[in-house]
Order: C-alpha cells, then sequence, then structure tokens
C-alpha cells in the first residue's frame, strides 16, 4: 500500500475536507483487506522481534481521532501478532493532581518507549492543542503563570515546543508515527447508536460523547492546526480513513511495517570470541550425561 495519499506533507495547510474518510484505495473488499492485513499483521511480529533483539531503536505511534473512531480496535488488531513483551499501550485521559503540578510533557515522557520496544499512545500530549483549546476553561485552571495563558501566541509556541521534542526523541533513536483516525460525522453518530442500542456495548458509551459532538466543528480546526503546524520530516501525521474499520487497520499497520522495513534492521552480530563460547556450550551440553 502506497502511505502518500494519507501523509501529511510538513509544511501544508491541511483541510480535512479534502480527505475522504470512506476511502478505500483500492480495496474494494472487505475480503481482500483483511487477507492483507493478516499478513502485515505477520510481518509485523517479525519486525519486532528484530527491533527487540537490535535493541537500538524505540518506536511511538500516537493514535489521535475523535470519539468512536475505532482507535481501540485498531490498536487491537493491528497489534495483535506482536510479543506483549516488547509492546506496551499508554491512554490519556485528563491529568491527575500529580501530572497538573509538572509541565504537560512530563506525564507523557514517563511512558516513552525503551529502545527495542513499542509504545502505542491512545490519545497523547496532542490534547494539549486540541481538547484543551477547544475548551479554554481547561487552560485557565492550569497551573501556569498568567502571562502564559495570556499569551495570543500561546498554541503556536506550543506547537514549536512538540516539534522540537519529538525532533530530540528522533535524534535519540526513538521513531514517531502519529495517526489520526479520520471518521464521519454521520459515521459517529451511527457507532454511538449501535453503542446505546447493544447492551453488550452499553459500557463503552458516554453522554459525555455526547456532549462533545457539539463542538465537532471546532475539534476539526483545531485538528487541522495542529496536522499543518506539527507534521514534520522527522514525525509525520497519516490522516486515516476510519469510516471502515476494516481498512482503517490495514492502512495503520502497512504504514507501521513499511517504516520498520526502513530501518534494515539486522539481528545482532555474534563475535568470534561469543562463537567460540557457543561451540563449547554446545560440547557440553551434547556430552552431558542423561
Amino acid at each position: 500500500m502506497n502511505p502518500n495519499p494519507f501523509l501529511v506533507k510538513p509544511g501544508s495547510q491541511v483541510s480535512l475536507a479534502d480527505y475522504d474518510t470512506r476511502d478505500t484505495q483500492t480495496y474494494g473488499k472487505k475480503a481482500d483487506a483483511v487477507e492483507k492485513l493478516q499478513a502485515s499483521i505477520e510481518q509485523l511480529k517479525q519486525y519486532q522481534d528484530v527491533l527487540y533483539a537490535q535493541n537500538t531503536y524505540g518506536l511511538l505511534i500516537v493514535l489521535q481521532a475523535m470519539d468512536a473512531a475505532g482507535k481501540d480496535s485498531t490498536i487491537k488488531h493491528v497489534m495483535s501478532g506482536v510479543n506483549p513483551q516488547g509492546c506496551n499501550v499508554t491512554s490519556f485521559q485528563q491529568p491527575s493532581a500529580e501530572e497538573g503540578d509538572h509541565d504537560y510533557l512530563w506525564r507523557i515522557m514517563r511512558h516513552l518507549p525503551e529502545r527495542g520496544n513499542i509504545r502505542i499512545f491512545n490519545r497523547s500530549h496532542y490534547e494539549e492543542v486540541l481538547v484543551v483549546r477547544v475548551h479554554p476553561e481547561i487552560l485557565a485552571r492550569q497551573q501556569l503563570p498568567q502571562k502564559t495563558k495570556d499569551n495570543p501566541q500561546i498554541w503556536q509556541q506550543r506547537f514549536e515546543e512538540i516539534n522540537n521534542f519529538e525532533k530530540y526523541l528522533v535524534n535519540n533513536g526513538i521513531l514517531i508515527l502519529k495517526f489520526f483516525l479520520h471518521v464521519s460525522k454521520a459515521e459517529q453518530k451511527k457507532r454511538f447508536l449501535e453503542r446505546i442500542n447493544r447492551p453488550e456495548k452499553n459500557w463503552k458509551f458516554s453522554a459525555k460523547d455526547v456532549e462533545e459532538r457539539q463542538y465537532w466543528d471546532d475539534y476539526r480546526r483545531a485538528y487541522e492546526a495542529v496536522f499543518s503546524h506539527t507534521s514534520t520530516k522527522w514525525a509525520p501525521w497519516y490522516i486515516i480513513p476510519a469510516d471502515r474499520k476494516w481498512f482503517t487497520r490495514l492502512a495503520v499497520s502497512s504504514i507501521i511495517c513499511q517504516t520498520l522495513k526502513s530501518l534494515k534492521l539486522e539481528y545482532p552480530q555474534v563475535s568470534a570470541e561469543q562463537k567460540q563460547e557457543l561451540a563449547a556450550a554446545k560440547v557440553m551440553l551434547e556430552n552431558e550425561l542423561e
């Protein structure tokens, strides 16, 4: 799959209206995409094994979306083949009192991936330029100097801070892939109603979800600003069609695999001394009495 249609070109001005939420590229049938996804899951499993063994790079996957876009199910399906020992998921909710007493990136730094590991952020540091921007009362409550709160360039300042933070991570071997699961308002309504009408899905629904839906246009504008200012060469954004979950999963998995493939990962080379130790250990084991 060619990821370019979903890649936000650094420096471009983004309008979400230009991205089709129902796009499935050349996959006209769900069955074709599901088959390809299974192959991609197996490939990701192999790449993760080498990533873990090499212990040089870490991979940070950021997932952002409107409610009901399918972040949880994307994680569940795309990462179904990886070794849990080398993959973790962190979901960021409203900051705790302790987190609120620190800078907004503090809680993010605590959950960055170790070398050889994959870390998935279900929501992320971008909440500070999304939900906080849509709801300025949250910014008013933050423990910040008043001059920072009153700064008319505060969002531009945060974009710059985030870009610098992400560049620092990439320079130190932490790769970053950022995905926005782009769901339509009509599809979100359909999924909300399904959560209400199906008892086994009631637990996934919150009245607050409908309240936030009233800010749909505000969130779209906030997201467009995020993509326009923080899709960089070192940490790009991908806007993934999310009305059809089967395609969303395939698109995300394909981009992750292509990124890991580009690293040309290899298992660690064994030195001559280590080979001698292996040979000696083999002899000992083969001569061991039962």
